[in-house]
């Protein structure tokens, strides 16, 4: 590593990856045919490196011969399954750009992730829990509802041309069945789908996910084979992994986590996925770590906690695990020490990224000490820079300041789609990636991420870190998890309120917390108000949603006047 003032650059003897998801993900079939490759517990299903390639190259024939072309955007909404996993290799295959569509989104979402990505071949499936997805595309696209056609005519989705659906039971008679697709892959000829194979580039866009939209529209980072494969590898080889891994991945295949971290991060080692459950079940990932003698397992805190909570925890064999990750938000130490000391995860490893950067920018090492492990994301990912600067002038902080994190690399994504305006404030001149986030780099190279930008509280000329007053909470014995945020107030601009989520079979009372607040910390830090909850506002990956939090707690306490 070089090292000056608050930059830091990431060196490694793995050059990247200079082709394709689909070349790489041949080159590991062939030389691990007989390995496990996906195992979805739900479907009970189970595909050897060979069997998943055939699967693979039978979708992506099928889809060519659906007349999807290089650069068509095929969508996936569907929860974890062999069929996600299939079409995200298969669209590699063909040079289709595959765009990930989150299983929670309502019909007004769904329409502008289809409208704005142009997608031309939607693949869904027909229900995932409240949600109605034939329902829904049905209302878009009302000729669905009637008969097959050559080419849907909609004119809210113009460019949507057909629709396949994985329920045979849910299936609307304009759609096509999952089945009735593949079984057009004899119609492509094999000389055809080498040829579209040859013609594609590693840096052609390949991926397009949609951010949260906590502020405005949605945004749709385009990523390519570069970003996202070189991803996989590195995330999955700073865990040591090789051809005898076995991870279990409970997170959202819609989300970098499943699908770039998982999924590429496997098939870059010839490692076997592991898919428990559609949405995350702690019963059925601790049991799939069991019945599979998983090596690896993946999770948001919030889903580590569910599982070390389970009543029959200790029921589980979970001596195989060795690694993985925890990402998505800030680690408690007790929850750290319990994963290390109860699931046998010596070698858990941090992780910080975004969407934007094809995730992961930061990782720590797998014998990192505890307190790296729980107070910072780690160091820098090989062939990665980045360095932290003042927000207010755009230069390199000194070394232990906090500013905002900035990286620049393969791992930039290629821009938002359809909206340079968007892509020229989050991506200067120079490259780097403005994250929004708030941090500070150590001696050693640890980074540790102090908040968000939009997220620090000022109360009364007085900046103050929500992180930091959440670490404290966390030392209180009844309180499990604790997030902080900024409420307006017309004395101080803005105070400090806590949400608070008790362990199971414990008390504690809004004015006890407080009192344990004004023993421990400063005055101004101490929450003015405390909610106890028995859960946070959260996306499908597990990612709070502050915003949220901040809706809800001014409408409850009257403060939008």
């Amino acid at each position: 590593m070089t090292m000056q003032n608050s930059y830091v650059s990431g060196v490694s003897e793995t050059p990247l990856l200079g082709m394709t998801i689909g070349e790489r993900f041949d080159e590991t079939a062939s030389r691990y045919p007989d390995n496990d490759a996906l195992v979805v517990h739900h479907q009970d299903r189970r595909y050897t490196y060979r069997q998943l390639q055939q699967a693979v190259d039978e979708c992506a024939r099928a889809l060519m011969a659906l007349g999807v072309e290089k650069g068509d955007r095929v969508g996936i909404w569907s929860p974890n399954n062999a069929e996600w996993c299939i079409t995200q290799f298969a669209t590699a295959q063909i040079g289709a750009i595959l765009v990930n569509i989150n299983p929670s989104y309502r019909r007004h979402e769904v329409e502008y992730a289809l409208r704005h990505s142009g997608t031309a071949v939607l693949i869904l499936q027909g229900q995932f829990k409240t949600s109605d997805y034939v329902g829904m595309v049905g209302e878009l696209v009302p000729s669905l509802l009637d008969r097959r056609q050559d080419r849907l005519a909609s004119e809210r989705l113009p460019e949507l041309r057909q629709v396949v659906c994985l329920d045979s039971d849910r299936i609307a008679p304009g759609m096509w069945h999952w089945d009735e697709v593949t079984a057009l892959a004899h119609q492509t000829d094999d000389a055809d789908y080498r040829a579209r194979q040859a013609s594609l580039q590693f840096d052609d866009p390949i991926n397009i996910q949609y951010t949260s939209g906590t502020t405005g529209a949605p945004k749709g980072a385009t990523l390519s084979h570069h970003n996202i494969l070189n991803n996989g590898l590195f995330v999955a080889r700073r865990m040591n992994f090789t051809e005898q891994d076995r991870l279990v991945i409970p997170v959202p295949l819609y989300h970098c986590f499943g699908m770039v971290m998982g999924n590429l991060g496997c098939i870059t080692h010839g490692a076997t996925m592991i898919y428990p459950s559609e949405g995350f079940e702690p019963t059925a990932t601790l049991e799939a770590v069991q019945r599979e003698k998983a090596t690896a397992l993946y999770g948001v805190p919030t889903m580590f906690i569910a599982e070390l909570e389970h009543p029959e925890f200790s029921g589980f064999n979970l001596s195989t695990l060795r690694t993985g990750i925890m990402a998505g938000s800030n680690c408690p130490a007790e929850i750290m020490r319990k994963v290390i000391d109860q699931m046998h995860m010596t070698d858990v490893t941090i992780c910080y990224g975004m969407t934007e950067t094809s995730p992961v920018s930061l990782q720590t090492e797998p014998d990192a000490p505890l307190d790296k492990r729980v107070n910072t994301v780690g160091t820098v990912h090989p062939h990665l820079e980045l360095k932290i600067v003042d927000p207010a002038n755009g230069h390199v902080v000194p070394r232990g300041e906090k500013g905002e994190l900035c990286t620049r690399g393969y791992s930039v994504m290629l821009g938002y789609w359809n909206n340079d305006e968007a892509t020229a404030k989050s991506i200067d001149a120079q490259r780097w990636m403005h994250t929004g986030d708030l941090a500070t780099l150590d001696e050693d190279g640890y980074v540790a991420i102090t908040g968000r930008i939009k997220d620090m509280i000022i109360r009364g000329g007085e900046n103050i870190y929500p992180r930091e007053i959440e670490e404290f909470l966390y030392t209180h014995e009844a309180i499990s998890d604790a997030q902080v945020i900024g409420v307006p107030d017309d004395r101080y601009g803005e105070e400090v309120m806590a949400w608070v989520k008790l362990i199971d079979g414990q008390q504690a009372s809004e004015d006890e917390i407080q009192a344990f607040c004004k023993a421990n910390i400063a005055h101004y830090k101490v929450p003015r108000y405390i909610k106890l909850v028995d859960d946070f506002p959260m996306t499908v990956t597990g990612k709070i949603q502050k915003f949220r939090m901040r809706e809800i707690s001014i409408d409850e306490l009257h403060l939008d006047h």
